[in-house]
């Protein structure tokens, strides 16, 4: 296999993270080596530095990393040829996580999300009833079908932020809107501006498409806008990746007035916004009448997501993008090319569900805060020592671990046939090990089970004897 990409020596050493006071061995090396890949932080077709350069990183002797490549290659991840070095390779034949062999004991904790909200079906039967008068036309609808175009202007209008129909596109989901903002407006090359954590498919998306990512401090319940600031004056930053409204992952929201700094920061370096709003419907403990008003509303020259798949359900893969006047025009165009549309029946649901969207939310998060409640209480009971929070909105806990052991954890997690995504996967440029998102979108009896493995993993981390693990799985899915 022919090499895409060299990682060095100290850039793995700064995504192991790994202690001089606590050196792994062999098998620890190796899984933690895997966990990168497995989780995309390391790609497929990277040559890794040599046992050589790898030895003088790390406080680990030249067996350690020697064995650890051996255990590496044994699994199917790492092809070791003359000439080429070693190099990443993902096995085949597997499935991956979140489609289990028949009989699999797997509890997958990697997704924020749940069941469909209630009323999905019977949107699906208005809009089956709707369909026939839209079977005469050709179905290529590049810009959406105008019912939601207009049902999506009119929420936003009732946000606080005047917006028109011809504003909206409606896409294939917000990773898929993303997708095309990226591919689009940016140029390779340009600089972005994300919240460190952040959502790590919106990382994996903006790189895919040749942007560079800059990590800007979040610490849990802010944006760091002196670090901000800075970024922006040290060089030019063309884009701002954001999550103003239930922040994935920490579930923070951010108020009306950091909002005005912001906006102004980015309005003094051109730098235009990207604010992705796909968690703005799911405030849990705040009266929709005191939400801030959207980012938008700051910045005009924003340019924001949304989606219904957080807010009803994720098999709705009906996103959308609004967008100021003068850039809608080239994100249509840029679209025929792109995926030409959206299904038609899967909008016309979605119509139904904002049509009765304050009946359908009542009970969602209703249910929600339940889910919370018990997975915050049974974690202090379970795990006494972790801080964690209890976020207004959202849909995940963002945990803050006694130690920097979130891989280890992840690892361990597997031998307890439980997969869960390391806090590392959230940042950037680095860190991490001390954080772990945790979902609550699940029935109760699957939160209950999960966390009775996470205490067993989490036993076995704080032994240091985490299992070695044999998985030959695919990346697990994170949303």
């Amino acid at each position: 296999m022919a090499p895409t990409s060299v990682l060095s020596a100290e850039r793995l050493r700064a995504l192991l993270e790994i202690a001089p006071e606590d050196p792994p061995g062999y098998r620890e090396l190796a899984d933690l080596v895997r966990l990168l890949i497995l989780d995309g932080r390391i790609s497929a077709g990277t040559r890794l530095p040599s046992e050589r350069e790898l030895t003088s990183a790390l406080p680990v002797s030249r067996t350690t990393v020697t064995r650890a490549y051996a255990t590496l290659r044994e699994a199917g991840l790492l092809v070791s040829r003359r000439g080429s070095g070693s190099v990443v390779a993902l096995p085949r034949g597997s499935r991956p996580p979140y489609m289990p062999q028949p009989g699999s004991t797997m509890v997958g904790w990697t997704i924020a999300a749940g069941h469909a909200a209630p009323g999905v079906g019977l949107a699906y039967g208005r809009a089956l009833e709707q369909l026939p008068e839209h079977l005469t036309e050709t179905g290529y609808e590049t810009a959406g079908v105008p019912v939601l175009r207009e049902l999506v202007a009119q929420r936003y209008v009732e946000r606080g932020l005047p917006t028109d129909p011809d504003q909206i596109i409606v896409t294939s989901g917000a990773q898929s809107a993303l997708t095309l903002v990226a591919r689009t407006l940016a140029a390779r090359g340009d600089r972005v501006a994300v919240e460190s954590p952040t959502y790590p498919n919106a990382i994996d998306a903006l790189r895919r498409n040749g942007l560079r990512v800059l990590g800007v401090p979040h610490d849990g319940r802010r944006l760091d806008l002196d670090a901000l600031a800075a970024s922006v004056r040290a060089a030019p930053i063309a884009w701002a990746y954001l999550i103003p409204d239930f922040h994935n992952p920490t579930g923070t929201l951010m108020d009306d007035v950091t909002r005005q700094d912001v906006a102004s920061i980015l309005r003094r370096s051109t730098t235009t916004p990207i604010v992705d709003e796909t968690m703005a419907e799911l405030a849990l403990d705040v009266d929709e009448r005191a939400m801030p008003v959207p980012l938008a509303a700051h910045h005009p020259g924003a340019v924001t997501l949304g989606s219904a798949s957080k807010t009803f359900w994720g098999g709705l893969r009906i996103g959308w993008i609004r967008a100021p006047h003068a850039v809608v025009p080239r994100l249509v165009a840029a679209r025929e090319t792109f995926d030409i549309g959206t299904p038609v029946l899967e909008q016309l649901a979605v119509a139904e569900l904002l049509r009765v969207r304050e009946e359908v939310l009542d009970g969602r998060r209703a249910r929600l805060r339940d889910r919370r409640e018990e997975l915050v209480a049974a974690l202090r009971e379970r795990l006494p020592d972790w801080s964690l929070n209890s976020p207004v909105g959202g849909l995940s806990l963002w945990i803050r671990l006694p130690a920097r052991a979130s891989s280890r954890l992840a690892v361990a997690a597997e031998s307890h046939d439980l997969l869960l995504t390391a806090g590392p996967r959230f940042f950037p440029d680095g860190g991490g090990e001390t954080s772990l998102r945790l979902p609550y979108a699940r029935s109760a009896e699957h939160l209950a089970d999960a966390v009775d493995r996470l205490a067993l993993a989490w036993e076995t981390v704080l032994a240091g004897r985490a299992a070695p693990s044999t998985s030959r799985r695919r990346p697990a899915l994170t949303a």
